[in-house]
């Protein structure tokens, strides 16, 4: 059915579509970074600045709930996740990146929301302050070329 369209990068045109972006404020530096260039990004797509809804929540863990909340809302097409979870020495790591990614991959499930997630998991702060900026355009680009696809296939 798409096979037309394999190896290919669809165009891109977000100017009808209406995205909310949850931001954890932890590891703010990185996660400010990560919006900025979500942000810009949506804005190069065509989407409008009045159709953003941005919220920010303590950290990844809050992450999840705050999407669904938006979800549930009714008024967006796609969602974002940001946030950084740095390894430090202890299990916590672990829990709050799985959880946080498990919770994100549900929220879509549950909603039928394209939602990109763009909440780093590093070993340090370096690896996050690398990956920032260009996860923060990825996750801009799937959240609209994914509810560009949701609405093709409907």
């Amino acid at each position: 059915m798409f096979g037309a369209d394999k190896g290919k990068t669809p165009s891109l045109d977000g100017s009808r579509l209406r995205v909310g972006i949850v931001q954890a404020r932890f590891n703010e530096g990185v996660t400010n970074a990560l919006h900025a260039a979500c942000l810009a990004e949506l804005t190069a797509l065509g989407v409008r600045a009045e159709n953003i809804t941005h919220v920010t929540v303590p950290g990844a863990l809050e992450v999840p709930s705050a999407l669904q909340m938006l979800a549930r809302r009714g008024d967006v097409d796609a969602l974002v996740a940001l946030g950084c979870i740095i390894r430090g020495e202890t299990y916590h790591f672990e829990l709050v990146a799985n959880e946080s990614g498990a919770g994100v991959t549900r929220v879509a499930l549950d909603s039928g929301l394209p939602v990109a997630n763009a909440i780093l998991t590093t070993e340090n702060m370096a690896q996050a302050i690398v990956r920032q900026i260009e996860k923060g355009k990825d996750a801009a680009r799937v959240a609209v070329e994914m509810a560009l696809l949701k609405e093709k296939l409907a």
